[in-house]
């Protein structure tokens, strides 16, 4: 189980990497898209190829952040239902979630999508826009955005089994902090007059 540990490390270390590093194209698309709105109304022109980069830097951040949202157990979920289970029945949700959800999930749309990106590549494809851009790389986000889902769900289930085994802490437990919504509902309570 130790050999599975490292190997679930090595997964979240890639994930983390790849996740910290893709947060900065939310900046370069914003950047991206004032400059189009600003070019569009002031100069009288559009671009095709402006459009597009939004869209594709849109699609990789969505995609390669999958497996780093995943990791930090971000993705949605029903926390009113969830967090009224122990953490071993929780434990148990994300493993059968994992293995009848989530990995057939991936998988199918890692299969599905790896075709299109080849042929996409090995053909050169463009969009067919006037003055659209090259679409493979946009379409090899796919496979690649899934593969990391993927290799997050191996460590996510890894860390259950091991949770469940004694060997390591809850997977699913919560920083000491308050999160953002409970804050907010604080806030909020705050604002009522309601004690908090």
């Amino acid at each position: 189980m130790q050999a599975l540990l490292k190997l679930s490390r090595a997964i979240d270390a890639l994930n983390q990497r790849v996740g910290k590093a893709t947060i900065w194209l939310v900046l370069v698309v914003t950047v991206i898209s004032a400059i189009n709105a600003v070019v569009r109304y002031a100069f009288n022109y559009s671009s095709n190829g402006l459009l597009e980069i939004q869209w594709y830097l849109f699609s990789a951040i969505f995609l390669l952040c999958a497996g780093y949202t995943l990791m930090r157990n971000e993705h949605v979920r029903i926390d009113v239902v969830s967090s009224r289970f122990s953490p071993r029945v929780h434990a148990w949700i994300d493993i059968i979630g994992t293995l009848f959800f989530l990995a057939p999930m991936a998988i199918a749309v890692l299969y599905l999508s790896w075709p299109i990106f080849i042929n996409s590549f090995l053909n050169n494809e463009y969009s067919s826009n006037a003055g659209g851009l090259i679409v493979w790389p946009v379409r090899g986000l796919v496979p690649l955005g899934f593969a990391l889902l993927i290799l997050q769900g191996v460590s996510e289930l890894i860390k259950r089994v091991a949770f469940l085994q004694g060997l390591i802490g809850d997977p699913n437990a919560k920083a000491d902090a308050p999160s953002a919504e409970e804050e907010l509902a604080r806030a909020i309570k705050q604002q009522r007059g309601e004690t908090v």
